[in-house]
């Protein structure tokens, strides 16, 4: 139970008149606001992409198109659609073609290669997937058979545009797969035509995101469309009152952030979402300059990457009212440096996979700190409870309480949890309806053992003991007898990755050989780009790696 200074709710006296004290969710379902905004303003820009354009009818039509060639495949409720895609209009096509046919959309993050992939489609099981070209034919084409995947669905980055902007596109050819349909083609094919209709409620779920979880492998988070609808209404009361045309897409869709605060809350806004394909510094400050949104959100380190651009101006982000991060620290250097030299101070918000998305955040009117303890923006709870003789920081840990309509009943629960991290894991809990769900975050910083921090605003995973990394280590190869990553401070990231390597008796490897083994097989913001070998890692008496004394030591040596 929440402290009593928590049902008081002394911070609503913190929060701008307009703004309730509940979010109160017009609708069930995000298809709903979707269609409501299609019917009240179908010409409106729904989507910009370089010099492309999609109205609300547009999108309505090539999603029902979408979902009628799904639906004609055998997709239906309770399937799976995965997208493997980056920031282009297709996915949210796809998304909404997925949710017409009643299916549960499974967004995928396009760095990941065959080892991530091959976990996740696993575990997901879905019937279809939506990926660009590029894609498929790099990796996922040779995983989808293998994981039944029924139905294959390809797209190119290039389409719905015409610049092809040499910064992000000068490689990219249209590489058309065998055996997969092109998702404009058989969504062109079905125009007029709508697809059956499904009954989804607000407890149906919407979406199945992974997130790197305590223990090491991903979870997938039941995030449901009463979830998406209680946050993208949060995000609908915070950006309606504000001028300009829209909402820019900074942060990634197939992230619970980009998708909920940037896409969901544009449908249900009604309003514009300007894409980029994927963040190139120079790229975003055109796209600023040409699309005069309102209101953005991304992590610090793309907010710095802007900064250093060399023709970065104030006049890039004159339009801008509301300014927001997430996914990473934000240094207090950051903030004061971009409010002196641009005129915006950036407020900072906290969330999760399991809160789809946003948990508290500083509200638009006002600067951090607000209230050490609680939320903002109605209908969500944050409590903390110290406990005596562990650390969070330099200080205490804590476990964080999340009450709010936003959390997720319950994680999906195909991958089983790593026992070491069981403990530290939290644990989630259904609270009756009117007062939300419950979530309970894990202790102090977030981290299980083996869990190395952020870099770049991702978590990044590893076994968390000795006995897990011998013969089948974070590496995937025999060399290494045991392995430990750890988080260094990095003056563009904030925290990037370093791993502590033992070898195998008899066996030899250079620290070159192991970091390009980890860039084949691991995503980018995973590999380690410093890897040091010792001929033992230092354990405690009961044979655990010692990570804070290795940490400790990378960290001092950083310096």
């Amino acid at each position: 139970m929440l402290g009593s200074a928590y049902d008081e709710r002394p911070w609503l006296a913190l929060y701008d008149g307009d703004v309730p004290a509940a979010i109160e969710p017009r609708m069930g379902t995000l298809l709903e606001l979707f269609a409501a905004a299609r019917r009240d303003q179908p010409d409106r820009v729904a989507i910009t992409y370089f010099d492309g354009r999609l109205s609300y009818r547009e999108l309505d039509e090539l999603s029902d198109g979408l979902a009628c060639h799904l639906v004609e495949q055998g997709v239906g409720p309770g399937d799976r659609v995965a997208l493997y895609l980056q920031n282009v209009p297709q996915f949210a096509i796809a998304l909404l073609a997925g949710w017409k046919a009643g299916a549960i959309v499974v967004p995928l993050n396009p760095m990941y290669r065959s080892r991530e992939l091959t976990k996740i489609l696993a575990d997901a099981r879905p019937a279809a997937v939506v990926s660009s070209e590029q894609g498929w034919h790099d990796v996922l084409g040779e995983l989808a058979g293998p994981a039944g995947v029924r139905v294959a669905i390809t797209t190119s980055e290039l389409d719905l545009q015409t610049r092809h902007d040499p910064r992000l596109f000068a490689k990219l050819e249209r590489r058309p797969a065998a055996g997969c349909a092109d998702l404009l083609a058989v969504a062109r094919a079905h125009a007029g035509r709508r697809p059956p209709e499904v009954e989804l409620s607000s407890s149906d779920v919407a979406l199945l995101v992974y997130t790197s979880g305590t223990s090491g492998v991903p979870k997938g988070a039941t995030n449901t469309h009463g979830n998406v609808v209680f946050n993208a209404e949060g995000m609908r009361i915070r950006v309606e009152k504000l001028g300009g045309n829209g909402i820019f897409g900074l942060a990634p869709l197939f992230h619970i952030t980009g998708l909920v605060c940037e896409l969901g809350a544009a449908l249900a806004l009604g309003r514009q979402l300007d894409l980029v394909y994927r963040f190139e510094p120079g790229v975003v400050l055109d796209a600023l300059a040409e699309h005069r949104p309102c209101y953005m959100v991304g992590p610090s380190t793309a907010y710095m990457a802007l900064m250093n651009h060399p023709d970065v101006t104030a006049d890039h982000f004159s339009s801008l009212e509301l300014v927001y991060s997430g996914g990473a620290p934000l240094p207090s250097a950051v903030v004061e440096d971009f409010r002196a030299r641009y005129g915006h101070y950036i407020r900072n918000g906290y969330g999760l996979t399991e809160t789809t998305a946003t948990a508290t955040s500083v509200p638009a009117h006002l600067e951090a700190p607000v209230l050490a303890e609680s939320g903002t923006l109605g209908g969500c709870r944050c409590a903390q409870s110290f406990r005596t003789g562990m650390q969070v920081g330099a200080d205490r840990e804590a476990d964080t309480l999340i009450t709010s309509l936003s959390a997720i009943a319950k994680p999906h629960g195909a991958m089983p949890p790593d026992e070491r991290c069981t403990a530290r894991a939290g644990r989630m809990v259904e609270s009756p309806a009117r007062a939300g769900r419950r979530f309970r975050e894990p202790p102090g910083r977030r981290y299980g053992p083996g869990i190395s921090r952020v870099r770049a605003g991702e978590d990044v995973k590893t076994p968390c003991c000795a006995s897990k990394t011998r013969g089948a280590s974070y590496m995937d190869t025999r060399r290494p007898r045991e392995v430990a990553v750890v988080d260094v401070p990095d003056s563009y990231r904030g925290e990037t990755v370093k791993a502590y390597v033992s070898l195998s008796a008899g066996a030899s490897a250079t620290t070159e050989e192991l970091v390009a083994h980890c860039k084949r097989q691991l995503a980018a913001y995973k590999y380690p780009r410093s890897i040091e070998i010792l001929d033992e890692l230092p354990k405690t008496a009961t044979g655990k790696i010692l990570r804070r004394e290795l940490r400790d030591t990378a960290r001092a040596a950083a310096r």
